[in-house]
Protein backbone atom coordinates (compact mmCIF):
# COMPACT_ATOMS: atom_id res chain seq x y z
CA UNK A 1 0.00 0.00 0.00
CA UNK A 2 1.06 3.62 -0.57
CA UNK A 3 2.61 5.69 2.18
CA UNK A 4 0.45 8.44 3.66
CA UNK A 5 1.16 11.44 5.86
CA UNK A 6 -0.21 10.25 9.21
CA UNK A 7 -0.39 11.61 12.73
CA UNK A 8 0.98 9.15 15.28
CA UNK A 9 -2.15 8.76 17.41
CA UNK A 10 -4.40 8.40 14.39
CA UNK A 11 -2.03 5.96 12.70
CA UNK A 12 -2.03 3.73 15.78
CA UNK A 13 -5.82 3.79 15.90
CA UNK A 14 -6.19 2.86 12.25
CA UNK A 15 -3.52 0.18 12.53
CA UNK A 16 -5.43 -1.39 15.43
CA UNK A 17 -8.64 -1.33 13.42
CA UNK A 18 -6.92 -2.98 10.46
CA UNK A 19 -5.45 -5.58 12.81
CA UNK A 20 -8.99 -6.74 13.57
CA UNK A 21 -9.87 -4.68 16.64
CA UNK A 22 -13.42 -5.50 17.70
CA UNK A 23 -13.95 -3.27 20.74
CA UNK A 24 -12.31 -0.11 22.04
CA UNK A 25 -12.94 1.43 25.46
CA UNK A 26 -11.28 4.66 26.50
CA UNK A 27 -11.39 8.08 28.10
CA UNK A 28 -9.95 11.30 26.64
CA UNK A 29 -6.64 12.57 27.97
CA UNK A 30 -3.98 14.63 26.20
CA UNK A 31 -1.67 13.84 24.38
CA UNK A 32 -3.50 10.68 23.20
CA UNK A 33 -7.03 12.02 22.67
CA UNK A 34 -6.83 11.93 18.86
CA UNK A 35 -6.53 8.15 19.11
CA UNK A 36 -9.86 7.96 20.92
CA UNK A 37 -11.45 10.48 18.54
CA UNK A 38 -10.38 8.42 15.52
CA UNK A 39 -11.87 5.30 17.10
CA UNK A 40 -15.14 7.13 17.84
CA UNK A 41 -15.66 7.69 14.12
CA UNK A 42 -14.20 4.57 12.54
CA UNK A 43 -15.41 1.83 14.86
CA UNK A 44 -19.15 2.60 14.51
CA UNK A 45 -18.68 2.98 10.74
CA UNK A 46 -17.44 -0.61 10.67
CA UNK A 47 -20.13 -1.94 13.01
CA UNK A 48 -17.66 -2.45 15.85
CA UNK A 49 -17.87 -1.43 19.49
CA UNK A 50 -16.67 1.97 20.70
CA UNK A 51 -17.36 3.18 24.24
CA UNK A 52 -16.15 6.40 25.81
CA UNK A 53 -16.19 5.32 29.41
CA UNK A 54 -16.82 7.61 32.37
CA UNK A 55 -13.23 7.20 33.56
CA UNK A 56 -10.02 5.28 33.00
CA UNK A 57 -11.08 2.93 35.80
CA UNK A 58 -14.24 2.09 33.92
CA UNK A 59 -12.41 1.75 30.60
CA UNK A 60 -9.90 -0.85 31.80
CA UNK A 61 -12.63 -2.91 33.45
CA UNK A 62 -14.67 -2.82 30.24
CA UNK A 63 -11.55 -4.09 28.46
CA UNK A 64 -11.32 -6.85 31.08
CA UNK A 65 -14.87 -8.01 30.49
CA UNK A 66 -14.62 -7.91 26.70
CA UNK A 67 -11.23 -9.67 26.74
CA UNK A 68 -12.84 -12.61 28.54
CA UNK A 69 -14.93 -13.24 25.43
CA UNK A 70 -11.78 -13.75 23.33
CA UNK A 71 -12.43 -10.63 21.23
CA UNK A 72 -9.63 -8.31 20.10
CA UNK A 73 -9.89 -5.38 22.51
CA UNK A 74 -7.81 -2.37 23.49
CA UNK A 75 -7.68 0.89 25.38
CA UNK A 76 -5.36 3.87 25.35
CA UNK A 77 -4.47 6.61 27.77
CA UNK A 78 -1.64 8.78 29.05
CA UNK A 79 0.44 8.65 32.21
CA UNK A 80 -1.98 9.60 35.05
CA UNK A 81 -4.78 7.75 33.29
CA UNK A 82 -2.59 4.64 33.09
CA UNK A 83 -1.99 4.95 36.84
CA UNK A 84 -5.74 4.63 37.39
CA UNK A 85 -5.82 1.46 35.28
CA UNK A 86 -3.24 -0.46 37.28
CA UNK A 87 -5.64 -2.54 39.35
CA UNK A 88 -7.53 -3.61 36.23
CA UNK A 89 -4.28 -4.42 34.45
CA UNK A 90 -3.32 -6.77 37.28
CA UNK A 91 -6.76 -8.44 37.11
CA UNK A 92 -6.44 -8.99 33.35
CA UNK A 93 -2.99 -10.52 33.77
CA UNK A 94 -4.19 -12.73 36.61
CA UNK A 95 -7.09 -13.96 34.50
CA UNK A 96 -4.77 -14.70 31.56
CA UNK A 97 -6.76 -12.94 28.86
CA UNK A 98 -5.25 -10.88 26.01
CA UNK A 99 -5.58 -7.13 25.52
CA UNK A 100 -3.64 -4.23 24.02
CA UNK A 101 -2.84 -1.02 25.87
CA UNK A 102 -1.39 2.16 24.31
CA UNK A 103 0.34 4.61 26.65
CA UNK A 104 1.22 8.00 25.14
CA UNK A 105 3.41 9.38 27.92
CA UNK A 106 3.37 12.93 29.26
CA UNK A 107 5.38 14.87 31.84
CA UNK A 108 4.95 14.09 35.51
CA UNK A 109 4.71 13.23 38.37
CA UNK A 110 1.21 14.18 39.42
CA UNK A 111 -1.05 15.65 36.77
CA UNK A 112 2.11 16.97 35.16
CA UNK A 113 1.81 18.52 31.72
CA UNK A 114 1.01 17.44 28.18
CA UNK A 115 4.62 17.56 26.94
CA UNK A 116 6.45 14.39 25.84
CA UNK A 117 8.31 12.36 28.46
CA UNK A 118 9.39 8.79 29.15
CA UNK A 119 8.62 8.76 32.87
CA UNK A 120 6.19 5.81 32.70
CA UNK A 121 9.02 3.33 32.13
CA UNK A 122 9.00 1.91 35.65
CA UNK A 123 5.20 1.96 35.86
CA UNK A 124 4.81 -0.07 32.68
CA UNK A 125 8.01 -2.12 32.38
CA UNK A 126 8.28 -3.12 36.02
CA UNK A 127 4.56 -3.21 36.73
CA UNK A 128 2.58 -0.77 38.84
CA UNK A 129 -0.16 -3.23 39.80
CA UNK A 130 0.02 -5.78 42.57
CA UNK A 131 1.34 -9.29 42.14
CA UNK A 132 4.09 -11.05 40.19
CA UNK A 133 3.58 -10.30 36.52
CA UNK A 134 5.21 -8.88 33.41
CA UNK A 135 3.77 -6.94 30.49
CA UNK A 136 5.06 -7.17 26.95
CA UNK A 137 6.19 -3.60 26.22
CA UNK A 138 6.95 -2.33 22.70
CA UNK A 139 8.61 1.06 22.18
CA UNK A 140 8.38 2.65 18.71
CA UNK A 141 10.63 5.48 17.55
CA UNK A 142 8.64 6.58 14.48
CA UNK A 143 5.07 6.64 13.22
CA UNK A 144 5.80 3.67 10.95
CA UNK A 145 7.13 1.65 13.87
CA UNK A 146 4.09 2.64 15.92
CA UNK A 147 1.88 1.22 13.17
CA UNK A 148 3.87 -2.00 12.87
CA UNK A 149 4.19 -2.57 16.61
CA UNK A 150 0.48 -1.98 17.18
CA UNK A 151 -0.33 -4.85 14.83
CA UNK A 152 2.34 -6.98 16.48
CA UNK A 153 0.93 -6.16 19.93
CA UNK A 154 -2.36 -7.89 19.15
CA UNK A 155 -0.62 -10.99 17.89
CA UNK A 156 1.67 -11.19 20.92
CA UNK A 157 -1.16 -10.54 23.38
CA UNK A 158 -3.15 -13.43 21.94
CA UNK A 159 -0.17 -15.76 21.59
CA UNK A 160 0.77 -15.41 25.26
CA UNK A 161 -2.65 -14.52 26.76
CA UNK A 162 -1.35 -11.32 28.30
CA UNK A 163 -1.35 -7.54 27.89
CA UNK A 164 0.89 -6.07 25.22
CA UNK A 165 1.66 -2.36 25.62
CA UNK A 166 2.68 0.11 22.93
CA UNK A 167 4.67 2.71 24.89
CA UNK A 168 5.47 6.03 23.24
CA UNK A 169 5.86 9.64 24.29
CA UNK A 170 3.66 12.56 23.37
CA UNK A 171 5.89 13.75 20.54
CA UNK A 172 5.37 10.49 18.64
CA UNK A 173 1.64 10.63 19.26
CA UNK A 174 1.42 14.16 17.91
CA UNK A 175 3.95 14.18 15.05
CA UNK A 176 3.06 13.56 11.41
CA UNK A 177 5.23 11.35 9.21
CA UNK A 178 4.87 9.29 6.03
CA UNK A 179 3.86 5.74 6.94
CA UNK A 180 2.27 2.74 5.32
CA UNK A 181 -0.81 1.23 6.91
CA UNK A 182 -1.35 -2.54 6.89
CA UNK A 183 -4.12 -4.19 4.86
CA UNK A 184 -7.47 -4.66 6.56
CA UNK A 185 -7.70 -8.03 8.30
CA UNK A 186 -11.10 -9.68 8.68
CA UNK A 187 -12.58 -9.59 12.16
CA UNK A 188 -12.25 -12.96 13.85
CA UNK A 189 -15.20 -15.33 13.82
CA UNK A 190 -13.54 -18.26 15.60
CA UNK A 191 -12.77 -17.83 19.29
CA UNK A 192 -10.34 -19.67 21.57
CA UNK A 193 -11.54 -22.61 23.62
CA UNK A 194 -10.95 -20.78 26.91
CA UNK A 195 -13.21 -17.83 26.02
CA UNK A 196 -16.52 -17.08 27.75
CA UNK A 197 -18.72 -16.95 24.65
CA UNK A 198 -22.16 -17.72 26.04
CA UNK A 199 -22.36 -21.37 24.92
CA UNK A 200 -24.75 -22.44 27.67
CA UNK A 201 -25.58 -26.15 27.44
CA UNK A 202 -23.24 -26.72 24.49
CA UNK A 203 -20.01 -27.23 26.45
CA UNK A 204 -18.59 -27.17 29.95
CA UNK A 205 -18.45 -23.76 31.62
CA UNK A 206 -15.37 -21.64 31.03
CA UNK A 207 -14.57 -19.98 34.34
CA UNK A 208 -12.19 -17.03 34.03
CA UNK A 209 -10.97 -15.55 37.27
CA UNK A 210 -8.00 -13.98 39.00
CA UNK A 211 -9.19 -15.00 42.47
CA UNK A 212 -7.49 -18.04 43.96
CA UNK A 213 -8.26 -18.10 47.67
CA UNK A 214 -6.26 -21.27 48.24
CA UNK A 215 -2.55 -20.23 48.38
CA UNK A 216 -1.27 -23.37 46.57
CA UNK A 217 -3.68 -22.58 43.70
CA UNK A 218 -2.42 -19.00 43.58
CA UNK A 219 1.13 -20.26 43.56
CA UNK A 220 0.41 -22.54 40.61
CA UNK A 221 -1.12 -19.61 38.72
CA UNK A 222 1.99 -17.51 39.35
CA UNK A 223 4.24 -20.36 38.25
CA UNK A 224 2.21 -20.75 35.07
CA UNK A 225 2.58 -17.04 34.35
CA UNK A 226 6.30 -17.26 35.01
CA UNK A 227 6.78 -20.20 32.66
CA UNK A 228 4.89 -18.33 29.97
CA UNK A 229 7.09 -15.30 30.53
CA UNK A 230 10.16 -17.48 30.03
CA UNK A 231 8.74 -18.30 26.58
CA UNK A 232 8.34 -14.59 25.87
CA UNK A 233 11.95 -13.92 26.91
CA UNK A 234 13.19 -16.76 24.72
CA UNK A 235 11.31 -15.68 21.59
CA UNK A 236 10.29 -12.02 21.58
CA UNK A 237 13.28 -9.78 22.41
CA UNK A 238 13.66 -7.09 19.75
CA UNK A 239 16.13 -4.23 19.29
CA UNK A 240 17.88 -2.25 16.55
CA UNK A 241 21.59 -1.48 16.30
CA UNK A 242 23.38 1.28 14.40
CA UNK A 243 27.16 1.56 13.71
CA UNK A 244 27.92 -1.26 16.12
CA UNK A 245 30.50 -3.26 14.12
CA UNK A 246 33.51 -1.30 15.39
CA UNK A 247 31.91 0.63 18.24
CA UNK A 248 33.98 1.24 21.38
CA UNK A 249 31.19 3.22 23.04
CA UNK A 250 27.47 2.41 23.02
CA UNK A 251 24.57 4.83 23.42
CA UNK A 252 21.37 3.15 24.65
CA UNK A 253 18.04 4.91 24.17
CA UNK A 254 14.46 3.97 23.39
CA UNK A 255 11.66 5.73 21.55
CA UNK A 256 12.15 9.41 20.81
CA UNK A 257 15.29 9.59 22.97
CA UNK A 258 16.82 6.81 20.89
CA UNK A 259 15.83 8.58 17.70
CA UNK A 260 17.44 11.85 18.80
CA UNK A 261 20.49 9.91 19.99
CA UNK A 262 20.92 8.43 16.52
CA UNK A 263 21.44 11.92 15.10
CA UNK A 264 24.09 12.54 17.77
CA UNK A 265 25.78 9.21 17.02
CA UNK A 266 25.96 10.08 13.31
CA UNK A 267 27.51 13.46 14.17
CA UNK A 268 30.04 11.77 16.47
CA UNK A 269 30.90 9.28 13.74
CA UNK A 270 31.60 12.20 11.41
CA UNK A 271 34.16 13.36 13.99
CA UNK A 272 35.78 9.92 14.03
CA UNK A 273 34.39 8.80 17.39
CA UNK A 274 33.72 5.02 17.29
CA UNK A 275 30.27 5.07 18.86
CA UNK A 276 27.17 3.01 18.11
CA UNK A 277 23.52 3.02 19.17
CA UNK A 278 21.44 0.24 20.69
CA UNK A 279 17.72 1.02 20.61
CA UNK A 280 15.61 -1.50 22.54
CA UNK A 281 12.23 -2.10 20.91
CA UNK A 282 11.04 -4.56 23.52
CA UNK A 283 11.53 -2.84 26.86
CA UNK A 284 9.97 -5.93 28.37
CA UNK A 285 11.44 -8.43 27.78
CA UNK A 286 14.61 -6.34 27.97
CA UNK A 287 17.75 -7.30 25.98
CA UNK A 288 19.85 -8.04 29.06
CA UNK A 289 21.87 -10.83 27.45
CA UNK A 290 22.78 -8.77 24.39
CA UNK A 291 23.93 -5.81 26.48
CA UNK A 292 25.95 -8.16 28.68
CA UNK A 293 27.72 -9.48 25.59
CA UNK A 294 28.39 -5.95 24.34
CA UNK A 295 29.98 -5.13 27.68
CA UNK A 296 32.63 -7.74 26.99
CA UNK A 297 34.01 -5.80 24.00
CA UNK A 298 33.20 -2.08 24.39
CA UNK A 299 34.69 0.53 26.72
CA UNK A 300 31.50 1.99 28.13
CA UNK A 301 27.84 2.94 27.76
CA UNK A 302 25.80 6.15 27.68
CA UNK A 303 22.10 5.79 28.52
CA UNK A 304 19.86 8.59 27.18
CA UNK A 305 16.29 8.97 28.43
CA UNK A 306 13.54 11.55 28.84
CA UNK A 307 13.34 10.80 32.56
CA UNK A 308 15.71 10.65 35.53
CA UNK A 309 17.22 7.30 34.64
CA UNK A 310 14.64 4.49 34.75
CA UNK A 311 15.90 2.26 31.93
CA UNK A 312 19.35 3.18 33.24
CA UNK A 313 18.91 0.67 36.05
CA UNK A 314 18.15 -2.15 33.61
CA UNK A 315 21.24 -1.30 31.58
CA UNK A 316 23.37 -1.25 34.73
CA UNK A 317 21.93 -4.62 35.73
CA UNK A 318 22.83 -6.04 32.32
CA UNK A 319 26.35 -4.59 32.34
CA UNK A 320 26.87 -5.94 35.90
CA UNK A 321 29.76 -3.60 36.64
CA UNK A 322 31.90 -4.89 33.77
CA UNK A 323 32.20 -1.45 32.16
CA UNK A 324 31.30 2.13 33.07
CA UNK A 325 27.78 3.36 32.42
CA UNK A 326 27.04 7.09 32.03
CA UNK A 327 23.64 8.80 31.90
CA UNK A 328 22.05 11.83 30.29
CA UNK A 329 18.40 12.70 30.81
CA UNK A 330 15.89 15.51 30.32
CA UNK A 331 12.84 15.76 32.56
CA UNK A 332 9.29 17.02 32.77
CA UNK A 333 8.52 17.00 29.06
CA UNK A 334 11.80 18.58 27.88
CA UNK A 335 13.25 16.74 24.91
CA UNK A 336 17.03 16.45 24.45
CA UNK A 337 18.71 17.97 21.40
CA UNK A 338 21.27 16.04 19.35
CA UNK A 339 23.98 18.57 20.29
CA UNK A 340 23.44 17.83 24.00
CA UNK A 341 23.91 14.09 23.46
CA UNK A 342 26.87 14.70 21.14
CA UNK A 343 28.56 16.69 23.93
CA UNK A 344 28.09 13.71 26.26
CA UNK A 345 29.55 11.34 23.67
CA UNK A 346 32.54 13.67 23.24
CA UNK A 347 32.98 13.79 27.03
CA UNK A 348 33.09 10.01 27.49
CA UNK A 349 35.35 9.57 24.44
CA UNK A 350 37.78 12.06 26.01
CA UNK A 351 38.17 10.04 29.19
CA UNK A 352 34.91 10.81 30.96
CA UNK A 353 34.13 7.19 31.85
CA UNK A 354 34.36 6.00 35.44
CA UNK A 355 33.19 3.08 37.55
CA UNK A 356 33.05 5.23 40.68
CA UNK A 357 29.71 6.29 42.14
CA UNK A 358 26.28 6.20 40.50
CA UNK A 359 25.83 7.60 36.98
CA UNK A 360 22.68 9.47 38.05
CA UNK A 361 24.65 11.36 40.72
CA UNK A 362 27.32 12.37 38.22
CA UNK A 363 24.64 13.53 35.79
CA UNK A 364 22.92 15.56 38.51
CA UNK A 365 26.19 17.27 39.38
CA UNK A 366 26.64 18.26 35.74
CA UNK A 367 23.03 19.46 35.51
CA UNK A 368 23.44 21.50 38.71
CA UNK A 369 26.46 23.15 37.13
CA UNK A 370 24.36 24.20 34.14
CA UNK A 371 21.24 25.42 36.02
Amino acid sequence: MARELLKGNEAIAEAAIRAGLQAYFGYPITPQTELLEWMSKRMPELGRAFVQAESELAAINMVYGAACTGARVMTSSSSPGISLMMEGISYIIGTEVPAVLVDVMRGGPGLGNIAPAQSDYNQIVHGGGHGDYHLIVLAPASVQEAVDLTVLAFDLAEKYRTIAVVLLDGSLGQMMEPAELPPMRPVKTVYPEWAATGMMGKREKNILTSIYLNPPDEEQTNLRLLRRWQEVEANEIRFKEYFMDDARYVVVGFGSAGRVALSAVRAARAEGIPVGLLRPITLSPFPYTHIRKLAERVEGFLVVEMNSGQMLEDVRLAVSGQKPVEFYGRLGGVMPFPDEILAEIQRIASGGLTLEGHPRERWLQRMNGKN
